[in-house]
């Protein structure tokens, strides 16, 4: 199995510059005096569709001329759908989106917003859909997040921050299938390879953790009670072998600390930022002893959601 390396990273930040938005990074005083340290927020949620995956499925449908008539095609629970979507809108090709049921409806709405076909299915059954549907279509499959040029397209949030923020300590992403830790984990680990790169994991679906403790890629957890529906996905076999071949941590987080870590995004720093991405505040909050005195990096993977978390 060949690893997307620092050259693909490159490359699919030169592909997809004017494409997608430079994000910016924005800090909380009252965080930082709560927990000791200097955060950064890389704003992923400030990209195109919300989201940080706008990097990876552009890269992979501009590395990709030779797409025909059939168009793309990928199961996803709303981001990844969005961010091929409106990729493929760019582009003129087709757009199939297999979507789990319980899916938020604010992403499904904004999938077919940018013109994409919806195929929905149970949580369980999207990867076999989905197959079904590229033989029906001939359409190419671009996977959510173990393609290679999707990772590359990851690896360029961090290639920004690094090029943002000099001298950090550590750089943490939520991690869910394992793109963004995987592409984070590539560039930081080559260009900066003294800095730390932590993967934060809700609890309820530690497969990641499990993975990296034991040595060996774990299945993902059945039925997850947790409200961040962007990293549901079981860590991908190369993105597993990336996260051991850099070292990468996996650390994850109470169900209650990622909700009043999204709220404290909405109330004290007045912006949107879905329950997953919200992992790396709690994160931090969490474990204040281990970033005590760091500059802290933080990619906040995306702010689509439905407020519903806000109930619970």
């Amino acid at each position: 199995m060949k690893l997307p390396g620092i050259e693909d990273v490159r490359a699919a930040a030169k592909r997809i510059a004017g494409r997608v938005h430079l994000t910016p990074v924005l800090r909380s005083e009252t965080l930082d005096r709560e927990v000791g340290a200097q955060v950064f927020f890389k704003c992923e949620n400030f990209q195109k569709i919300g989201a940080f995956k706008a990097r990876g499925a552009m890269n992979a449908l501009l590395a990709q001329p030779e797409i025909g008539a059939g168009g793309v095609i990928a199961h996803s629970s709303g981001n990844h759908g969005q961010a091929l979507a409106y990729a493929a809108l760019q582009a003129g090709l087709p757009c199939t989106i297999v979507v789990p049921e319980d899916a938020p409806r604010v992403k499904v709405e904004a999938m077919r917003g940018y013109g994409a076909e919806i195929v929905f299915c149970k949580q369980t059954e999207r990867a076999e859909v989905c197959a079904a549907e590229v033989g029906k279509r001939g359409a190419v499959f671009i996977h959510p997040n173990t393609d290679p040029l999707v990772i590359a397209g990851q690896g360029t949030a961090s290639l920004e921050l690094l090029e943002q923020v000099p001298d950090l300590d550590v750089i943490i992403t939520p991690v869910g299938g394992g793109g963004l830790i995987g592409g984070t984990a590539i560039t930081v680990k080559t260009l900066q390879p003294s800095i730390r790169v932590i993967g934060a994991e809700p609890e309820a679906v530690d497969d990641a953790y499990r993975s990296m403790q034991t040595g060996e890629l774990q299945p993902r957890v059945a039925n997850p009670s947790t409200a961040a529906d962007g990293l549901l996905t079981g860590l991908g076999e190369i993105n597993f072998a990336i996260l051991r071949k850099y070292g990468v941590e996996v650390m994850t987080v109470p169900e209650a600390a990622l909700l009043a870590a999204a709220r404290f995004h909405l109330e004290r720093m007045k912006m949107v930022v879905e329950p997953s991405g919200a992992t790396v505040m709690g994160l931090i909050r969490g474990y204040p002893e281990r970033f005590a005195g760091l500059r802290v990096g933080g990619i906040i993977s995306g702010g689509n959601t439905d407020f519903g978390w806000l109930n619970a």
